[in-house]
């Protein structure tokens, strides 16, 4: 793990900016389910990996009461500075690892969040801890929101971007296409998983969920964004309505770099 702990601890201002500028769909939809499907105000809910806040920010601005976990020290120090600088103060700011999470006691909270462990655990046993644990974590009835980069993400990027690997390394293709396995560069991304979007259902309820729906993140936009970042208020609120509304039809999820799975621990 030491490798994505240092991508990150590497690019904090990347990943803060990621959601706030570049993909600002991806994070207009994950707010709506979240918005939808979360207990009210003022339950308590975990942000697992959730780096450098932009959803404990987000959450604890609506009156939840959050405690941000994330393996990164680089991450964990923007998030503190940003609680200051924002006059937002989340329960806690926790270094931990997703796959142990026993700082905190079983059943501590309403819902949880998983967004970004999964996409680093090469192993489905690893994965499945995550889920595991984080259904610990949760009372019976709890929610979980845990997200994926879909199997196909690289392939979207390599055609908007013209990355020179998907010709010259057809090795690489066929690993990613097979497996999911991405190797870190450093000039690319760190060591990663790409889910296929057929594998997501049955981790969840393997590890113990009901599920309640999963979705593209990004609804159609993904790669698609440049228009719909320049625009404001009622415009942008609008595309991000119509993204939500598509990024629940199964037909449309494969559109989606990110994928969103929504679930229920049993009572």
């Amino acid at each position: 793990m030491s490798n994505v702990q240092n991508f990150y601890d590497e690019n904090v201002q990347n990943e803060w900016d990621r959601l706030g500028i570049r993909h600002r769909t991806e994070l207009a939809v994950t707010l709506r389910a979240l918005k939808e499907f979360l207990p009210p105000a003022p339950a308590r809910v975990v942000d697992i990996g959730g780096g450098p806040g932009r959803y404990t920010f987000a959450l604890t601005e609506s009156g939840y009461r959050v405690s941000l976990v994330d393996l990164s020290p680089g991450n964990l120090a923007f998030a503190r500075e940003k609680a200051i600088e924002l006059n937002l103060h989340p329960e806690q700011i926790l270094q931990a690892n997703a796959l142990d999470l026993s700082i905190f006691p079983a059943q501590s909270f309403d819902a949880a969040l998983l967004m970004g462990p999964l996409y680093h655990l090469w192993a489905y046993e690893e994965r499945l801890q995550a889920l595991r644990e984080t259904w610990r974590l949760l009372k019976p009835g709890g929610t979980v929101f845990a997200t994926f980069i879909s199997r196909f993400a690289a392939f979207r990027d390599g055609a908007s971007k013209g990355f020179a690997w998907v010709l010259e390394e057809p090795d690489t293709n066929e690993k990613l296409l097979t497996t999911g396995v991405n190797v870190g560069d450093e000039d690319g991304f760190t060591d990663a998983y790409f889910a296929h979007p057929d594998e997501v259902i049955p981790l969840g309820e393997a590890a113990g969920f009901k599920t309640i729906y999963r979705m593209g993140c990004q609804g159609v936009a993904a790669g698609h964004e440049t228009y719909i970042n320049s625009l404001e208020g009622k415009d942008f609120e609008t595309w991000a309505d119509l993204n939500y509304r598509i990024s629940k039809d199964p037909a449309a999820i494969g559109a989606s770099d990110h994928i969103l799975y929504i679930g229920r621990k049993q009572e």
